[in-house]
C-alpha cells in the first residue's frame, strides 16, 4: 500500500528493499483485486533513514501488513517512537490488524491516506469512522511518492508521539 515507496521517497540513504517478484505462489494468499497491476511485494521489510533535525534522526522500517509477517512487529516496535499506518482506501479492511496492534500496544500512531495521482478519494472523517479510530489519532493525506509529503507525514508522527508522552 505504498510503504516501500514512502521509505524510498524520504530516505537520505539508499533504502534497503526486500521486494520480490510476485509469483503464482502468492495466488490465494495475497489479495490483488484492488491492485491488479502489482508485480512485486515486500518479503521482509524495508529500511531507510531521515534526519529531521540535528539531533533527531528517524530510522524507518516498512513492514509488510500480511498476517504471515506479524511475528516481526513485536521486535520492530521496541524502541519505536511511533508508527504510520499507510492506508490505501481501496483496501481499507487491510488496515484493521495494524490499527488494532498499535492501539493494543500503546504505541502512538497516525493514519496517512495514500493519495494516488494527487487524489484523495475519501474524506478523513469518513475514514476515521470506517476505521473506528478516536479523535486523538491524526489522519493526514500523503503521496508516498513525494519526498516532501512523506517527510510531512513523519513530522506529524513525531509531533503526535511527543504530545502522547506529555499526556
Amino acid at each position: 500500500m505504498g510503504k516501500t515507496t514512502l521509505v524510498g521517497a524520504v530516505s537520505e540513504i539508499a533504502p534497503l528493499r526486500t521486494e520480490a517478484v510476485m509469483t503464482s505462489a502468492s495466488a490465494g494468499v495475497d489479495d490483488l483485486s484492488a491492485t491488479p497491476d502489482k508485480q512485486t511485494t515486500t518479503v521482509a521489510m524495508d529500511f531507510g533513514r531521515i534526519t529531521l533535525d540535528e539531533d533527531l534522526i528517524l530510522y524507518l522500517f516498512g513492514t509488510p501488513g500480511q498476517h504471515r509477517f506479524w511475528f516481526m512487529w513485536d521486535d520492530l516496535v521496541r524502541g519505536a517512537i511511533g508508527a504510520v499506518v499507510l492506508v490505501d482506501t481501496r483496501r481499507l479492511a487491510d488496515c484493521f490488524p495494524a490499527i488494532d496492534y498499535f492501539e493494543n500496544s500503546g504505541l502512538p500512531f497516525i493514519v496517512a491516506l495514500n493519495c494516488f495521482d494527487g487524489l484523495q478519494t475519501h474524506h478523513a472523517e469518513d475514514v476515521r469512522e470506517a476505521l473506528q479510530i478516536g479523535p486523538d489519532t491524526p489522519i493526514v493525506s500523503c503521496d508516498a511518492r513525494r519526498r516532501e509529503s512523506a517527510k510531512s507525514t513523519l513530522i506529524t508522527l513525531v509531533e503526535h508521539a511527543l504530545m502522547a508522552r506529555l499526556r
